[in-house]
């Protein structure tokens, strides 16, 4: 696959070098299992076996523009062959009614603070400093919650807003997905690109959102319209329940499923709850690969080459994850907590459901 990239992009090599455009495809790869170490020592350990072997010498320099020779392309397009579902038919817990369940949110990653990097990316701001912490990228991902496998990401400066890079992630749906969002990327308009995929969605409104009760429903559930948008809202109670305590809270979900009796308001609560596992998803990037790490390059265009890296070796990852847990027929994340739902007395009645315990996120 990697020669077959390299080809294609057209950077195979076009005399021999020290570092070959194919080593460097793989050294970026294997800088994100170490990410603890400079990328002398990755190369160390890249080469450490070959003991015997006329293994070339290479300095920082001479790395950095083996680098610049290769460009993002190749790791865009390997990243691009890869990026997939890797849910097969029966792998448990990827489907709901037949839908592959999806969800897109965004996380940010710290990269170096130097003027390139600050003139591309500019600084956080709060109310209390000007221009702090480290410069950020930020990261979009659609991610199929049954496996945490990645289907699309894009990234880019923060100031750009998550639901801009959210809305070029529709181009990845497809009618047969349910998409699951936060509260954060339910505006009209990502709501009606999203549904216009033919990809059934549901979505977490914010609190100050009052959509107009058209009616009412047997579960509970009320039939309403956002925007130019038929959709069915649910009310809901839902505890997090942590090693710190537990809390409760209102939720109000919005989807473009309607029929009550084929997907009931509780039903469409459990479903919720797998929206964790896109969060599970950025943790294991984050923090079990990165280990909360600012990344190296100190070059846009290096950044954008390591962020692929990365992705890519986490796609691949899960895709060899998933084919073991298929393979003994595992669920990798456990079953999802059955809802105590009881039919609504009254009109004002919610589904209510209890929460599993959330992943360390």
């Amino acid at each position: 696959m990697v020669d077959a990239v390299l080809a294609e992009q057209g950077a195979t090599q076009q005399r021999l070098r020290k570092l070959p455009a194919r080593v460097v495809v793989y050294l970026l790869l294997a800088a994100a299992l170490f990410e603890e170490c400079g990328y002398l020592t990755v190369w160390r350990k890249l080469t450490g076996s070959l003991d015997g072997l006329p293994i070339p010498k290479i300095t920082g320099t001479g790395l950095w523009h083996a680098r610049a020779r290769l460009g993002v392309r190749p790791l865009r397009a390997l990243f691009d062959l890869l990026r997939e579902p890797a849910a097969a038919i029966r792998t448990i817990g990827a489907r709901w009614c037949g839908l592959l369940v999806v969800a897109i949110d965004g996380t940010c990653l710290d990269v170096p603070d130097n003027p390139a990097t600050r003139t591309r990316l500019g600084k956080r701001s709060n109310q209390y400093t000007q221009a702090s912490g480290y410069p950020q990228i930020s990261l979009v991902a659609l991610v199929a919650c049954g496996t945490r496998a990645i289907i699309d990401a894009v990234f880019g400066p923060g100031s750009t807003g998550e639901a801009t890079y959210a809305a070029r992630l529709t181009r990845s749906l497809d009618p047969g997905m349910i998409v699951l969002l936060d509260r954060g990327l339910s505006s009209n308009t990502l709501l009606e690109q999203v549904a216009g995929t033919g990809a059934a969605l549901l979505a977490r409104l914010t609190a100050v959102r009052k959509p107009p009760v058209l009616r009412h429903l047997s579960d509970g559930s009320f039939l309403s319209r956002i925007g130019c948008l038929d959709v069915r809202i649910i009310e809901c109670e839902i505890t997090i329940a942590t090693t710190t305590g537990r809390r409760t809270g209102v939720y109000r979900l919005a989807t473009t499923l309607l029929d009550h009796r084929r997907h009931t308001a509780a039903a469409l609560v459990t479903l919720y709850h797998e929206r964790w596992e896109i969060e599970s998803a950025f943790f294991a990037i984050k923090k079990s690969m990165l280990g909360r790490r600012v990344l190296r390059s100190n070059h846009p265009s290096a950044i954008d080459q390591e962020i692929y890296a990365l992705l890519t070796t986490y796609q691949a990852i899960r895709i060899a994850i998933t084919d073991a847990a298929t393979t003994t027929g595992t669920d990798r994340t456990g079953p999802v907590s059955a809802s105590r739902y009881k039919p609504p007395a009254t009109r004002s009645s919610r589904p209510r459901t209890s929460s599993p315990t959330p992943s360390s996120t």
